[in-house]
């Protein structure tokens, strides 16, 4: 009997999408198909592969209207906020832009005896595991520089996000990306590393759980497959006795709740220079207490339900935690009447919160921050780093040295001066600790999935 997957909507609890799992055979055909499309693939022109790949994109986006409510419905987020183009059009975009540089061989002597120069070479077949809570702008990290390098893609998608999958593969195939080439699979858990042990791919690039992170290594032990793996975070801010008060508390608030609070890069602890704790926490509260939690079909709504209902669990589970064991929430759930105490969650803030908490301590994933004030750079920077996790941090200052040197001794991917939870693809995207490894966007990111080939070509025999 076939095995099926079903996509649970957070919107009302109903089953929204359910799809049939490759069986390991029809899986492995799959990645046969990838390996004897890819040299044909690798061969076109980088031109050709780049105009491709845009005209995927473009036509991704002229399925806005429908992928928005498919989002909502699927992972929760307000249609408001008009899904993830601007930030899919802005990485791919500059991912093409860069490619010719960043593809470049790196010549070391072309003269009358020698032509000696490094070139990237597609690793083959890459293996992409998309996340749910950005399941357009996380894959297109890996899935544009991939199949632009001249790689077979083969991307499954987070069982809450099927569609998001589909969609892609739909729009990269009417862009002229070979079906072969771009392939969108469902698999289970004991297939997908089952695939990976077997050497099918020649890179794997996953954004998911530390547990997911680990299987993922496990998996690949010993085929020597490049691994990159982005394992989410338990990201600080910062806020300075010199910060501009308002914008800290807009920032902040915002990379903490956004998405209710289901961001890789969101904020989930705040340090708060002593001077301006009480009127931070204060403007907090008051931010938090202006979202408007419902339906993400309604165009009025700012929070949407988390994406499933058991994610919401675990982040009201921390919550009781820390108050139970003295933190103070400043937020009454009852100020929110689509707190269901299902998948839709209000937004809470705690104070007297420390870091023998879970809250504090453990990836929330959820709407909720703590907020606790620090007397000086250096007591920040300890709580700052007295952490797992190292994905980014957020230093909110009017001293752009301040923050360079505070950055310098940050155990993170990213350091941001004055505003989080973003991703610039200039900058590589990167962690540290349980975060994980690897590198994508930035030139940086082209390397990931190609392989350095030398050539050292001899013009003369004497």
């Amino acid at each position: 009997m076939s095995k099926t997957i079903q996509l649970i909507s957070p919107v009302d609890g109903s089953v929204y999408v359910e799809r049939t799992v490759l069986t390991e055979a029809e899986a492995r055909d799959a990645v046969a198909r990838a390996r004897a499309a890819q040299p044909a693939w690798a061969a076109l022109p980088l031109a050709e592969r780049i105009a491709r790949v845009e005209a995927g994109i473009a036509a991704l986006n002229g399925m806005k209207d429908a992928v928005v409510k498919e989002l909502a419905d699927q992972m929760g987020r307000p249609v408001r906020y008009g899904g993830e183009f601007g930030g899919v059009n802005d990485r791919a975009g500059y991912m093409a832009r860069i490619a010719p540089e960043a593809l470049a061989p790196t010549v070391i002597e072309d003269d009358d005896k020698f032509r000696r120069e490094i070139r990237r070479e597609p690793v083959g077949v890459v293996f992409v595991i998309a996340p749910w809570n950005y399941p357009f702008l996380t894959a297109i990290n890996a899935v544009v520089p991939a199949l632009i390098a001249g790689n077979a893609v083969i991307l499954k998608h987070a069982s809450q996000t099927l569609l998001a999958g589909e969609r892609l593969a739909e729009a990269m195939q009417a862009g002229g990306v070979p079906a072969d080439v771009f392939q969108n699979v469902v698999l289970d858990h004991q297939t997908t590393e089952a695939l990976i042990a077997d050497r099918s791919f020649g890179f794997v690039n996953f954004t998911g759980s530390v547990g997911g992170g680990r299987a993922i290594e496990r998996a690949a032990a010993g085929t020597f497959a490049g691994t990159g793996l982005e394992l989410g975070g338990k990201d600080p801010g910062y806020v300075r006795a010199d910060a501009d008060l308002d914008a800290a508390v807009d920032g902040l608030m915002d990379g903490a709740m956004f998405n209710s609070g289901q961001c890789c890069c969101g904020i989930e602890r705040i340090y708060v220079h002593e001077s301006l704790y009480d009127a931070f926490v204060e403007k907090a509260a008051a931010w938090a207490r202006n979202q408007r939690l419902g339906n993400p079909h309604d165009p009025e709504t700012t929070m949407g339900p988390m994406a499933h209902r058991r994610f919401a669990e675990l982040v009201r589970g921390q919550i009781a935690d820390a108050v139970a064991a003295g933190a103070r929430p400043l937020i009454d759930p009852a100020e929110f009447p689509a707190d269901d105490g299902g998948a839709y969650l209000a937004p809470q803030v705690l104070v007297d919160v420390n870091h023998d908490m879970r809250v504090m301590r453990e990836e929330s994933f959820g709407p909720v921050v703590g907020i606790m004030p620090v007397a000086d750079d250096d007591e920040a920077v300890r709580l700052m780093n007295d952490s797992d996790y190292g994905l980014t941090a957020s230093i909110w200052t009017a001293d752009a040295d301040a923050a360079a040197e505070i950055g310098s001794r940050l155990e993170t991917g990213t350091v941001f001066m004055n505003r989080c939870d973003y991703l610039d693809p200039a900058l590589c995207w990167t962690g540290t600790k349980d975060t994980g490894r690897g590198a994508s966007l930035s030139a940086l990111g082209y390397q990931a999935v190609t392989r350095p080939k030398s050539y050292h070509l001899k013009k003369v025999t004497k």
